[in-house]
């Protein structure tokens, strides 16, 4: 990389404190959040000399040693020295390094016949797999986000407006004319920030940009907690694309997994020779489905190791959120293990105690250090209180992953049309439980990959069908409670399912069907930003009312969302029959004109032109429940907004 020989010259070097009694104290109690600033490698002044600090823990270890380029790869030469204080940590000053030098650490287990050599697990930067060494790195950046971080508290509320794009940076946009590279941090940034304002998202999602030695994990196989991916650039770049997005309002959640790592002999995996972050019993330490090993979460300094990652990436990267992947996984401990292959905890359960202590502790962590940002659990299961604090015992997350509501509506929706009617639950049973928990309506990665092909793809009939069906689906889910995510793709309707080495298929912008799709996506996120009554109260029974739930014979269902300004409402109206419904009886709470906001068929969107003329004046004839209703043209596998227009009919 160009800019590690110009930083060799320019770094800067600060004076830093080395561990302290108290450090090495938090450390042993599973507390310290801030160990990147005393673990792995720091350019320091020490005694007028500018040089590398080290530290690592390795508390089974008879000898450490760093080596890298500085002297030559020699094993030897630059012995790291045990504290006295039980800590398992060692540590040196080596002089004359400069950022950018790469390095190891050599170990010699107590078992002499065990030797390794390990990556930095706190190292900030490391090489380009499919090399492994770790890199010192100079962290100075200026920002120029002043603006968002003064606001964001107000952006990531809980009854703010929130819809996320799920970005995979590695496959986004590529480069075939360069033998199909991906675009760097700094490429990025300006087209993700136009591609976000034409299609109105709120958040940029990012896939795990931890440092992983295989591609094909997508990031989920971390091996660098500390260290941005180098596929892509230096941590600098990174910071300068979530600068950009930030200055354009644009918030950056970041996907983190805390939940498993893998075996590469360089990375956490027998760090010294004994099972130092996993837990040694496969049992407990060996994720039977992903083929990795799970940290032990009992012990204090794996703890603190992964609080402070989380810390770090808010800290260092102006991160909006962390989305925890794999919480179930952490959670229970026979998550994906037959009767027989699993430990019971103290009690006799299969519930992860100590996991459940750490992510209390994290997001008290997160919450008490950084109040403006959130916390999101990817939690497949029925566990309680997810998103709930912990004073109350819950496990103190801000919001989670609605996965229930993603199967039953995918399921619905891959339905012919003609017996949907059959399955109407399966787009009503989702409100009985909306309000348990802080929900995110999630339509991600893993909906797209592993032969279940593409969200254009799932939807049924032809072309025109499948368009209009996803129109539909879009339109009722940004209409349901809970905040949204979608895939990269899908606000376009990408054909093929997703590849990870593969740009997405721009190209196919070039066709009506494509083009209208993602225009409609853009009119619908705007739409949602402008409602207060589609987000205000994403999170109490009564931001929701149903109209009509009962209508399974003609596949309708009706309801209404509520801001804190009852004039607000907002009615949705779902189709999902190809059949155009003329004169359909809606009632609503109020009389006047009602203003058709949005409505998927519109010819703009690649729609048939089935709409209400711009709205309906509401007539004093009472249905299901209200004293006025409306006589509604309801398209054909279609979705209206309508909301009842103030001042005269002419202004609405």
């Amino acid at each position: 990389m160009e800019e590690i020989a110009t930083r060799n010259k320019n770094s800067q070097h600060v004076s830093s404190s080395s561990l302290t009694e108290h450090d090495v104290f938090l450390f042993k109690e599973g507390t310290h959040a801030r160990l990147s600033e005393k673990l792995g490698a720091h350019l320091i002044t020490r005694d007028g000399q500018n040089g590398t600090h080290f530290a690592v823990w390795a508390p089974n270890a008879v000898t450490v040693s760093v080596f890298g380029d500085f002297n030559g790869w020699d094993k030897v030469s630059h012995p790291l020295a045990a504290r006295t204080d039980g800590s398992g940590i060692w540590e040196s000053f080596v002089p004359g390094m400069v950022s950018g030098d790469c390095y190891k650490y050599h170990i010699t287990s107590r078992d002499h016949n065990y030797q390794v050599d390990k990556a930095d697990p706190y190292a900030m930067f490391s090489e380009v797999p499919p090399l492994t060494g770790s890199r010192v790195w100079d962290m100075t950046y200026t920002w120029n986000d002043e603006e968002w971080m003064s606001r964001r508290r107000a952006a990531n509320a809980l009854d703010a407006p929130m819809s996320i794009y799920e970005v995979h940076l590695g496959s986004w946009r590529r480069v075939p004319e360069e033998d199909n590279r991906s675009l760097s941090y700094r490429e990025i940034a300006p087209l993700l920030v136009d591609h976000m304002r034409e299609t109105g998202f709120t958040h940029v999602e990012l896939l795990p940009v931890t440092e992983h030695p295989f591609f094909g994990s997508w990031g989920y196989q971390t091996t660098g907690y500390f260290s941005p991916t180098s596929r892509q650039g230096t941590p600098q770049d990174l910071m300068f694309l979530i600068d950009h997005l930030h200055q354009a309002g644009i918030g950056v959640i970041l996907d983190w997994v805390p939940s498993h790592f893998p075996s590469d002999e360089h990375g956490l995996s027998y760090f010294d020779g004994t099972h130092l972050f996993e837990h040694a019993d496969p049992r407990q330490g060996f994720h039977p489905e992903w083929k990795s090993a799970i940290f032990n979460y009992g012990r204090n300094e794996v703890s603190a190791f992964l609080m402070s990652s989380a810390l770090f990436w808010l800290d260092k990267y102006h991160i909006d959120g962390i989305r925890v992947d794999g919480v179930a996984s952490m959670l229970y401990l026979d998550y994906g293990r037959n009767e027989g292959e699993w430990i019971p905890n103290a009690h006799g359960g299969r519930e992860n105690l100590a996991a459940m202590q750490f992510l209390r502790g994290l997001n008290e962590a997160v919450y008490r250090d950084h109040p403006d940002t959130l916390t999101i659990a990817e939690e497949s299961t029925a566990w309680p209180m997810v998103s709930r604090p912990t004073y109350m015992g819950g496990l103190g997350f801000g919001m989670k992953w609605n996965m229930g509501w993603m199967h039953d509506t995918l399921k619905y929706y891959q339905q012919d049309p003609v017996f949907r009617k059959y399955h109407h639950e399966k787009l009503t049973f989702s409100i009985w439980y909306a309000f348990t928990e802080n929900f995110v309506l999630p339509m991600s990665h893993d909906e797209v990959v592993y032969g279940k092909g593409s969200m254009i793809g799932k939807m049924p009939g032809d072309e025109w069908q499948q368009f209009a069906n996803l129109r539909l689906l879009y339109g009722h889910m940004w209409g349901h409670p809970g905040k949204k995510l979608l895939f990269m793709g899908g606000e376009f309707g990408q054909k093929r399912e997703w590849q990870h080495e593969e740009s997405l298929e721009w190209h196919v912008l070039q066709y009506p069907l494509h083009s209208g799709l993602q225009r409609w996506m853009g009119d619908l996120n705007r739409c949602y930003r402008s409602e207060p009554a589609l987000y205000e109260k994403d999170f109490s029974g009564d931001g929701f009312s149903w109209v009509d739930f009962h209508d399974w014979e003609e596949s309708v269902i009706s309801f209404l969302r509520h801001g804190r300004n009852p004039e607000d409402s907002v009615l949705v109206v779902c189709n999902f029959t190809p059949v155009a419904r003329q004169n359909y009886i809606v009632g609503v709470p109020r009389g006047g004109y009602w203003q058709e906001i949005l409505n998927s068929d519109a010819e703009i969107y690649g729609g048939s032109g089935v709409g209400n003329l711009g709205g309906v004046e509401a007539s004093p004839v009472a249905a299901q429940g209200h004293y006025h209703s409306l006589s509604l043209a309801l398209p054909p596998l279609g979705v209206v907004y309508l909301k009842q227009a103030t001042g005269n009919r002419g202004a609405a």
